[in-house]
C-alpha cells in the first residue's frame, strides 16, 4: 500500500473556489470535443495517447466491466469489496451524476477538482499531439470521452493503486477503455440501448460488449482472463461464450457457478446468502433495493474472487466481504433522499432499468401513493420506459432536465398521457417545479394536520435528472 497522505486524493473536503473555477474552465475546453453521444468506432487515437505516456494502464491489474445495465453498480461493489481486502483501488464509471471528478475515484472517492485540473493539464500537450496527427490522417481529434479515460488512467498509475476498476461507456471492443488487458472480464446484463451507435441486433450488441474479453498477455507468471457472465438470454450467452473460447478465458456464470442463494428485504437494504465460486457467504447486508442490486452483489463477489484466484480452498475473508458489502454506497441508483414524503432518486435510463425499478418498488416498498418525476433523453426509448413504469405511479409529472438532448416537455406529455391517460399526467416545465408539484401531490394522501405516511414521489428516467435531482436536495458528489 502506498502511505502517501489520503488528502491529496479525497474529494470529499470543500474544494476552493479557486479550484472549483479551473474545473469549470476544464469542463469547458473538453466539452468543445466530441461529446459522450458522438463516437466513431476505434481505439487507434487512446492506444496512440497511452504508448506517449509510457502506457500507464498497465501498471497495475484491472478489473473490467461492460454490459447494458448495472455496470456502475457492480463497478461500485468491486471498489468496496477490494477496499476492504485491503486494496488501494482506482475506479472509473460513467456518466457522472453532479459533478466530473466522480468519474475518477482513489481510494473510495471522487479525486479533488485540483487534481482533476493538473491531470488533464499535465495531459494536453500530448492529447494534442494525438489531435493533431489523427486530423491530418483525415480523423477526429480525441473526443471528451476519451481524454477523460486517459487522465483516469495516468491518476491511478501516479496514485499508484493496486487494482483499477474500470467501466466501459459504450459497447467495449472499440471502447476507450479497452487499451487495458483485464484479468477479469466481467458482462452484466445485455439488452437494447444506445442503438444508435450499437444496432438493434442483441447479438451483435453482445459481440462488441464481449470485446472486454481478451486473451491474457504474455508474462513472466502466466494467467488466464476469467470472464464472470451475468445471466443473459440464450443468444447473447452464446456470443459470450463464443469470445471466452478465442479468448482462452475462464468462464464463470451468474446461476450456474455462482448465484444468489437468498435474499429477504431488510431495513435500509436486504440481507443476502450468495454462492461464490469458493464457498457460501452468508449475513450479508446490502444497503441497495432490488433484486437486480442483489444479483449485482453476486456478479461483484464472483469477479474479486476470479480476481485473487478462486478455489474450493481459497474462500475470501468472510468479516471484509461484509464490512465490504455493508460500505457500499450507490448514488442516484433507488437513493432515499427524504422522508415525509419519501423521495427516492433512480437514474433508470432505459426500458430493462425501469423495469428493475419498477419490480423493486413493488416488492420492497408498500406506498399509499407514489408519484413519478420523469425526464428523459431525446434519443432513449421513451415510450418503452413509461410503459415499464405506468403500473407502479399513480400519477406522473413530466419535465426537463435541462439538458441539450433532453425530450421536450410537450412530446414526453404526449407520450405520457397514452400511457397513463390525461388525468394521471402533470407537466411542469422545470425540475425544481416538478419536484415541488409532485411532493404537493403524494402529501394530498394526508389528512390536514396529520403527518405525511405511505406516500412517496421517485425522480428517474435519466442519469441527468438523477444528478439535477441530488443537487436540488444539497447532497455532495459522490
Amino acid at each position: 500500500m502506498n502511505a502517501e497522505t489520503p488528502e491529496k486524493w479525497d474529494g470529499g473536503s470543500q474544494p476552493s473556489p479557486v479550484d472549483l473555477a479551473e474545473l469549470a474552465l476544464v469542463e469547458a475546453e473538453l466539452d468543445k470535443r466530441w461529446p459522450e453521444t458522438k463516437i466513431e468506432p476505434s481505439t487507434a487515437r487512446i492506444a496512440a495517447l497511452m504508448d506517449l505516456l509510457g502506457s500507464p494502464q498497465h501498471s497495475y491489474p484491472a478489473i473490467h466491466v461492460a454490459g447494458t445495465n448495472g455496470k456502475t453498480s457492480v463497478t461500485r461493489m468491486i471498489d468496496a469489496l477490494m477496499t476492504r481486502l485491503h486494496r488501494r483501488v482506482g475506479r472509473t464509471t460513467s456518466p457522472h451524476l453532479q459533478l466530473a471528478t466522480e468519474r475518477i475515484s482513489i481510494d473510495g472517492r471522487p479525486i479533488s477538482p485540483r487534481l482533476y485540473v493538473d491531470t488533464y493539464r499535465e495531459l494536453a500537450p500530448y492529447v494534442e499531439m494525438i489531435d493533431a496527427q489523427s486530423q491530418a490522417a483525415g480523423g477526429p481529434a480525441m473526443s471528451k470521452f476519451e481524454v477523460l479515460t486517459a487522465m483516469a488512467f495516468a491518476a491511478f498509475a501516479e496514485a499508484p493503486v493496486d487494482v483499477a476498476v474500470v467501466e466501459t461507456g459504450l459497447g467495449g471492443r472499440w471502447d476507450a477503455t479497452n487499451v487495458i488487458d483485464g484479468q477479469v472480464a466481467v458482462i452484466t446484463p445485455i439488452g437494447l440501448d444506445h442503438v444508435e451507435f450499437l444496432g438493434s441486433d442483441i447479438a451483435g450488441i453482445a459481440a462488441e460488449k464481449a470485446g472486454i474479453i481478451k486473451k491474457a498477455p504474455e508474462s513472466l507468471v502466466p494467467r488466464d482472463t476469467v470472464a464472470i457472465l451475468a445471466e443473459q438470454t440464450p443468444e447473447v450467452t452464446e456470443v459470450l461464450l463464443r469470445r471466452a473460447v478465442e479468448a482462452d478465458a475462464a468462464v464463470a456464470r451468474e446461476g450456474s457457478e455462482f448465484k444468489v442463494l437468498a435474499r429477504r428485504i431488510a431495513i435500509g437494504g436486504q440481507q443476502l446468502e450468495l454462492q461464490g465460486l469458493s464457498g457460501v457467504y452468508s449475513d450479508i447486508f446490502l444497503p441497495l433495493h432490488g433484486e437486480h442490486q442483489a444479483r449485482n452483489a453476486s456478479l461483484a463477489l464472483a469477479a474479486v474472487e476470479a480476481f485473487f484466484g478462486a478455489g474450493a480452498d481459497r474462500q475470501l475473508d468472510i468479516d471484509a466481504i461484509r464490512e465490504g458489502f455493508a460500505s457500499v454506497t450507490n448514488p442516484g441508483r433507488l437513493e432515499r433522499v427524504r422522508s415525509a414524503p419519501t423521495v427516492f432518486l433512480d437514474a433508470a435510463h432505459n426500458p430493462h432499468g425501469a423495469k428493475a425499478l419498477a419490480a423493486a418498488l413493488v416488492a420492497e416498498f408498500d406506498f399509499r401513493k407514489l408519484v413519478g418525476v420523469v425526464a428523459v433523453m431525446g434519443d432513449k426509448d421513451v415510450a418503452g420506459i413509461l410503459t415499464a413504469l405506468e403500473p407502479v405511479f399513480d400519477e406522473i409529472v413530466v419535465t426537463h432536465n435541462g439538458s441539450p438532448r433532453g425530450m421536450d416537455v410537450e412530446e414526453l406529455a404526449n407520450l405520457a398521457v397514452a400511457r397513463f391517460g390525461d388525468e394521471r399526467v402533470v407537466v411542469a416545465q422545470t425540475l425544481p417545479d416538478a419536484l415541488e408539484t409532485a411532493i404537493g401531490l403524494a402529501e394530498e394522501v394526508a389528512e390536514p394536520g396529520e403527518a405525511v405516511s405511505g406516500a412517496g414521489v421517485v425522480v428517474t428516467g435519466s442519469v441527468v435528472t438523477a444528478g439535477m435531482a441530488r443537487t436540488l436536495f444539497g447532497k455532495d458528489p459522490a
